[in-house]
C-alpha cells in the first residue's frame, strides 16, 4: 500500500509541469523560485508524495540560504530534506535520490564546484516555460 515509505512507483515521464519548472528554476540556480513552485505542487500532491516534495523545497531552501551565508540555516535544511527524502530512495519521479544529495551537500562547502543540476531519468518529453507558472 502507497505511504511515506512506500511511495508510488513512477512509470514513464508523466510529470507534473510544476515539478518540472521547479527543476528549471533549480538547474538555474534560482532556489528561491524552485522553492515557491515546488511548495504550490507540495500542497496538492498525492499524501504518498509529501514528504518528497517537501524535501526538494528544502534542498532549494537549504541552497538560498547558503548563497546569502547563512550556514547554520541551510544544514538544518540540508539535514531534514536528505533524511525526509530517504524513503524514497533509489530514484523517485526520475530524481536518482543519493545523487542530488550529494550534489546539494557539495554545493555547500567553502569552495563548491558547479551548482547542483537536477537530471530526471527517463527525460520529460517537454520542459515547461517556468515564467509561465501560476506561483506569481
Amino acid at each position: 500500500m502507497p505511504g511515506p515509505h512506500n511511495p508510488i512507483p513512477t512509470v514513464g515521464t508523466d510529470y507534473d509541469p510544476r515539478y518540472l519548472a521547479g527543476v528549471v528554476h533549480f538547474n538555474r540556480g534560482e532556489y528561491f523560485d524552485a522553492h515557491e513552485v515546488w511548495e504550490e505542487l507540495w500542497g496538492d500532491c498525492p499524501a504518498a508524495d509529501r514528504r518528497f516534495y517537501q524535501s526538494l523545497i528544502q534542498a532549494a531552501v537549504a541552497l538560498y540560504h547558503w548563497g546569502r551565508n547563512n550556514p547554520a540555516g541551510a544544514a538544518r535544511l540540508l539535514l531534514s530534506g536528505r533524511g525526509y527524502m530517504a524513503p524514497y530512495r533509489p530514484a523517485h519521479r526520475g530524481l536518482d535520490v543519493n545523487r542530488f544529495w550529494q550534489a546539494v551537500e557539495e554545493a555547500m562547502t567553502p569552495t563548491p564546484p558547479p551548482r547542483p543540476l537536477i537530471a530526471l531519468d527517463p527525460p520529460p518529453a517537454a520542459w515547461p516555460d517556468p515564467e509561465g507558472s501560476a506561483h506569481d
